[in-house]
């Protein structure tokens, strides 16, 4: 059994590594940090089987290591909170841990969320410059450990366990009493590739989880035997990683939810895996988006307050300017709806695809045709889409934006009311068809009426 320790309050910067730049007792949100231990098994394809496209995998224990690892509660005050666990798989796709608190949705409709450090590059870094957490505060986190990704798997499955309605609440209880009805494990990108091993393979066995929300998933899980090397399934595309991603459907027999939320970049890599929604099964692709966008990776620079991350911004201009984010916040509503009222989140268009060998069907402005389409994509300045920008530092990963000339944007909207009138009508569309959330309305109206003025000046 995992033992808990904390809340930890020691360490050279008085701080938990990836803290959001939020004030939090603000927002009615208290931040703990706890430390996790104990003996964790790894899994390997049971024998005589597979780890099949099906996504129908079975697997069984192949050895043990001790680990000691953390994880940081987010939690609202009682009378706030919505019944609802998000268990966070932290990414560590940059060489250290990473998480994202700093969504309105989360916040403002009284979610709790555990971000656990559950890879090994999280806690000792990777590459010759090491940024894991015991580098960055080795007072704090000198006595962390994980010895391989391998264990990945089951440190997750210990660490929701001590936050889920079954829990131990003593000696410690990280949830402080909070009654749950729901917990949900989500993580995007690399995260999301391990959830979708998880869910084949893990959740079977522990059927601890009642929904998962993998987003940014490029329709495969990772290896179950990766060691000490961190799995990257954006690389494969490129023919950089030896460690292959395993193209997979998400298995169809559990009782779990899952909803895959993804941009037009990773539905090109879900399309030979694509599966139909189904009663526990949602998949949502967004066309005109990329894995990240420049608002993305210039909020992130923001709350980092790194002048280095700041520049690498300004050297990404050309890259994807449609973020995400929007459907990421109407995601976890529909999650949440469903897992309190039953209702499935409304089936979605998908990204069309054509050709042999199948590719994204565009339109005479090089947007991706079908999907859920964005206001700044169904009423277009710039042809937004998941194809990459020359000499991008992203590569693939950021899309591109290639603005309109003045004249064309003239040509199509004549002038900024009618264009405004056009926008609105595209966003009141998307928000109706619940894509949109009411708080995300008038901040994409108030963003349009500069985005038409900076266009035509080419700003």
């Amino acid at each position: 059994m995992a033992v808990l320790s904390g809340p930890v309050t020691t360490g050279e910067k008085v701080m938990p590594f990836g803290r959001p730049n939020l004030d939090l007792a603000s927002l009615g949100y208290q931040e703990k940090e706890y430390f996790l231990e104990g003996t964790a098994t790894r899994y390997r394809p049971r024998a005589g089987t597979d780890l099949g496209r099906d996504g129908r995998w079975d697997v069984e224990p192949a050895g043990t290591a001790p680990y000691r690892t953390r994880y940081v509660v987010y939690r609202p005050a009682d009378d706030a909170f919505n019944g609802t666990v998000l268990v966070s798989w932290n990414n560590v796709t940059a060489g250290f841990d990473g998480y994202t608190v700093d969504s309105a949705e989360i916040l403002h409709s009284g979610y709790a969320y555990v971000a656990v450090t559950a890879q090994r590059a999280g806690v000792h870094g990777m590459g010759e410059q090491p940024m894991g957490l015991v580098q960055w505060d080795p007072e704090r986190y000198g006595t962390l450990s994980i010895s391989s990704d391998d264990y990945s798997f089951d440190i997750f499955t210990q660490a929701a366990r001590t936050v889920s309605a079954e829990r131990s609440r003593s000696p410690i209880d990280p949830l402080e009493g909070l009654d749950i009805r729901h917990l949900v494990a989500f993580g995007g990108s690399q995260s999301a590739s391990r959830l979708g091993t998880y869910i084949n393979a893990i959740q079977p066995i522990e059927g601890l989880f009642d929904a998962f929300l993998p987003y940014l998933y490029f329709g495969g899980g990772s290896p179950l035997d990766v060691g000490k090397e961190v799995f990257n399934p954006g690389a494969n595309r490129l023919q950089r990683s030896s460690l292959p991603m395993i193209p997979c459907r998400i298995r169809d027999d559990l009782e779990a939810l899952v909803m895959v939320v993804n941009s037009e970049v990773e539905a090109i890599s879900c399309y030979p895996v694509r599966q139909s929604d189904t009663e526990r099964y949602r998949y949502w692709e967004a066309a005109g988006t990329a894995h990240v966008s420049l608002q993305s990776m210039q909020s992130r620079a923001a709350a980092m307050g790194q002048d280095q991350g700041v520049a690498f911004v300004a050297a990404m201009k050309g890259i994807n300017e449609v973020p995400l984010t929007p459907v990421m916040e109407a995601a976890y509503l529909r999650l949440q709806e469903w897992l309190e009222t039953g209702t499935a989140p409304p089936a979605q268009p998908l990204i069309e695809f054509g050709g042999d060998p199948a590719d994204v069907v565009r339109d005479e402005n090089g947007i991706a045709r079908g999907g859920i389409r964005l206001p700044q994509v169904g009423v277009p300045l710039a042809t937004n889409s998941a194809v990459p920008a020359p000499n991008n530092p992203l590569g693939f990963l950021g899309g591109s934006c290639i603005p309109f000339a003045p004249e064309k944007i003239l040509a199509l909207y004549g002038d900024s009311e009618k264009y405004l009138a056009r926008f609105e009508q595209a966003t009141r569309a998307a928000h109706e068809a619940a894509v949109i959330l009411d708080r995300d309305v008038e901040p994409l109206l108030r963003e349009a009426e500069s985005a038409f003025d900076r266009a035509i000046s080419g700003a």
